[in-house]
């Protein structure tokens, strides 16, 4: 049978001051009146009912799912103990559905894209699904690159598989890029953006584990064995605490052989930095703009405001975030820099609460 599993586990710390640790990206309410979980979710539900609607995340956000997606059970909501990375979470999910469903293929959906063009989305999914079951391989889906992105993984397109839509075997994951690189792999033609978006059959995935992360699977066999028992909270917590994490591109897509790319059809955006969300905001003057806001003299610069009135005179390349209790500006060309930036401000007791 058919599961989606939604990833929304993560903090979105390169959205800092708008993504919080209380109130992170996926629950933010920017480009279209929804959160972005609730987005993704409502997308879905032309593939699978609610029933087969799973969500991964932590402890501290499970209260605020439940009030988010009133329609998703609560036993639908996977809950780590500790945030071990995406190969984990994935490889404990794809654990528990297994214990469900012997046959369950899943879709791996970020809870943080934008996606138009619905229709292409799920032809795309559903060619995933297919791929996925007659070829027992590990379904990512990749999207033609527009700009020389250094914010996104790569994948290098290789021989073509004989299907409905664009599908091919993966030559090669590269990761983020340089600005030349970049270029470069843009005037190629051959390269598509890793969308981070997968489907595969959950014994399958188990099966790459197992080959590339083997002490890994080997605590997620343990705490398969404890599902539906009384133990299974206490193992689960004993074993992550055992865990080493990786991403699944780290630990198992750069090194299966099993891995294939669809190329997608559909407007497609990671709504991971400013530059991204900047993209979804009005235009003022060479400027993009979201709230009370007033541009003179000032090109190139994206504000986020809110309440108070922001003027920009006479000022370039700048990102200003109106937080609140937070106010950000920050030049354009740090924009993959603020994850660092908030681990600075989290080891300071006078700037860590605003964290």
């Amino acid at each position: 049978m058919l599961y989606v599993l939604i990833l929304a586990g993560g903090k979105g710390t390169r959205l800092y001051p708008l993504s919080r640790a209380q109130n992170p990206k996926q629950f933010l309410n920017i480009i279209n009146n929804k959160s972005f979980l609730r987005s993704t979710v409502d997308r879905i539900k032309c593939l699978v009912s609610n029933e087969n609607i799973y969500v991964v995340t932590n402890e501290e956000y499970f209260d605020k799912i439940c009030e988010e997606l009133p329609e998703i059970k609560r036993a639908n909501i996977f809950v780590e103990p500790s945030n071990k990375e995406t190969a984990t979470c994935i490889g404990l999910s794809a654990a528990k559905l297994l214990k469900l469903d012997k046959e369950a293929t899943m879709i791996v959906l970020p809870s943080d894209h934008y996606i138009e063009n619905e229709k292409e989305f799920k032809e795309t999914v559903l060619q995933g699904v297919e791929i996925a079951n007659k070829k027992r391989g590990l379904v990512t889906i990749g999207v033609q690159p527009t700009r020389p992105e250094t914010g996104y993984g790569y994948i290098e397109m290789g021989d073509r598989v004989n299907a409905d839509m664009p599908t091919f075997r993966v030559e090669r994951f590269l990761e983020k890029p340089n600005t030349e690189v970049a270029k470069d792999l843009l005037i190629k033609g051959n390269f598509l953006w890793n969308s981070g978006m997968f489907v595969w059959r959950a014994d399958v995935y188990l099966r790459e584990m197992e080959k590339y992360l083997p002490k890994m699977y080997k605590r997620l066999m343990t705490i398969y064995q404890s599902l539906e028992t009384d133990e299974e909270n206490d193992v689960i917590k004993e074993q992550y605490n055992e865990i080493d994490g990786i991403s699944v591109d780290f630990g198992i897509m750069q090194k299966t052989r099993k891995a294939f790319v669809i190329k997608c059809d559909f407007v497609w955006d990671d709504i991971g930095t400013f530059a991204a969300l900047s993209r979804f905001l009005s235009n003022l003057r060479g400027n993009n703009v979201l709230g009370n806001t007033f541009m003179e003299e000032s090109e190139n610069c994206s504000v986020f405001g809110k309440d108070r009135l922001i003027i920009g005179f006479g000022i370039k390349d700048l990102i200003i975030v109106d937080a609140g209790d937070v106010i950000l500006v920050m030049d354009k060309n740090k924009d993959q820099e603020i994850k660092h930036l908030v681990n600075e401000l989290k080891e300071s007791k006078e700037t860590e609460k605003y964290i």
